[in-house]
């Protein structure tokens, strides 16, 4: 097995996907940070702080500046950190009367937390485009299962009668408050990092707020105070994505039980072979999105004990998050991507459904029953009846109905007790309801 399962050739087709590994490739995080110095020098330049034709070209320098990251790999053993390195490599392309303004007032951890800050919105982005696509692909499941009778299961036994288009309007509700939470969380978690060596801005003085602010604005970041150690924002993000990947965790679960031979109620096209049993068609991608939302959840964990940070920087908990984070993030992604696989191979089966439903002989209507004979006696007496009724019929093919009418002369339709869609109104208007909610965050759902 790979050392990286999400950097592997054999692993990473089925624990990966390319656009978030991308986001969180060596190349991306040099490209963050000159964008930083970049954006730094623009802003001290036009504040006054360095000269602007020093300013000029820095920002013309970085522009055409490439860094080979293999270049840094020795500076990172040795400073604990990345920034040291860049900085030099990128004096030797700049010219020497701008190289001694580069970097100016700024420590290795801003510029190390900036070009974090906007890989995270880079992840953001692309998370909540296909989240949009993950909440109109199964709104327009639910609409089309609308009438699809199927087993409700509770604790893993089957329960009662309820609607296909619900499970998929289930699966879609926490999505939607996971696309909310994505814009939520910008402002706290895309700010600014700037404090210098100790957090205080100290090395320039009086205008030290003013560079802040200033560079925040340049990059489209919200304000915020020097946070080195205070990584709540880190938490944040980090909780998100675990909570993403998790949803999608259960989507996976219900797949896979779904999916089970003795159930049968959906099937995939295109589904996982095995080497020596040709009748199998293994549930992988059901399967991986459970794998993928432990997995997260585990790192998440890793991540909250990556906050507790000592004094003004710990390179210990800093090294930490380092370890967690890239692998949460890459999860969630890869967990995004296949979710969106697995829905475009989803095979419903609504005749199994129905047959399920019907090979239970009525007891999953038990609950219907008792229900409409307590129109026509007291509550007790009608669950007493029902109970005793379920009893008789455990074994053998009686259906319940048939001896309930034998148990009681209430005046019940059992013939139209048994079509289970006439009393499950209030699960289509639900259907509609989180249906309309989808629409509300992304806009008109079509067909």
């Amino acid at each position: 097995m790979a050392a990286l399962s999400f950097d592997s050739a054999l692993y990473g087709s089925l624990l990966s996907d390319a656009e978030t590994a991308h986001l969180l490739s060596d190349a991306a995080e040099i490209s963050a940070m000159i964008r930083a110095e970049k954006a730094l020098a623009s802003v001290e330049g036009r504040l006054g702080i360095i000269p602007q034709a020093a300013a000029d070209a820095l920002v013309a320098a970085l522009d055409a500046a490439f860094i080979d990251p293999g270049a840094l790999g020795e500076g990172m053993r040795r400073d604990g950190v990345a920034a040291p390195a860049l900085v030099a490599e990128l004096k030797q392309q700049i010219p020497s009367e701008a190289a001694q303004w580069l970097h100016w007032g700024a420590t290795s951890q801003d510029i190390a937390e900036i070009a974090l800050v906007l890989r995270l919105q880079a992840v953001l982005d692309l998370f909540a485009i296909r989240l949009d696509d993950l909440i109109r692909t199964l709104a327009r499941l639910a609409r089309t299962h609308r009438a699809t009778l199927c087993l409700a299961r509770t604790r893993s036994q089957q329960a009662a009668p309820t609607l296909f288009g619900l499970k998929c309007a289930n699966w879609l509700q926490p999505l939607l408050r996971h696309r909310q939470r994505i814009d939520d969380i910008r402002p706290r978690v895309l700010a600014v990092q700037f404090g210098g060596a100790a957090g205080t801005l100290a090395a320039l003085g009086s205008v030290g707020i003013a560079v802040m602010d200033a560079l925040a604005d340049e990059l489209g970041l919200a304000r915020a105070e020097p946070w080195h150690a205070a990584r709540d924002r880190i938490e944040e993000f980090g909780s998100l994505m675990a909570m993403i990947a998790t949803s999608l965790g259960r989507l996976g679960a219900d797949f896979t039980l779904l999916a089970q031979t003795e159930v049968g109620e959906i099937g995939f096209a295109g589904a996982g072979g095995s080497s020596t049993l040709p009748q199998k068609q293994n549930p992988v991608i059901a399967e991986v999105l459970v794998s993928l939302a432990r997995f997260a959840a585990g790192q998440v964990g890793a991540l909250h004990q990556a906050a507790i940070h000592v004094n003004e920087r710990d390179g210990a908990a800093w090294t930490l998050e380092w370890l967690a984070l890239p692998p949460l993030i890459g999860a969630t992604g890869a967990a995004l991507a296949r979710a969106r696989e697995a829905l475009d191979a989803l095979r419903p089966d609504a005749a199994r459904m129905r047959a399920n439903l019907a090979a239970t002989r009525g007891h999953v209507l038990a609950e219907a029953a008792s229900f409409a004979l307590a129109g026509h006696m007291p509550r007790a007496d009608a669950s007493g009846i029902v109970k005793q009724a379920v009893a008789m019929t455990a074994v053998g093919d009686q259906h319940l109905f048939d001896a309930l009418a034998a148990l009681t002369a209430a005046p019940v339709d059992w013939a139209a007790l048994k079509e289970p869609l006439a009393y499950l109104t209030s699960a289509q208007s639900l259907i509609d309801r989180i249906v309309a909610a989808a629409e509300e965050i992304i806009g008109p759902i079509t067909p």
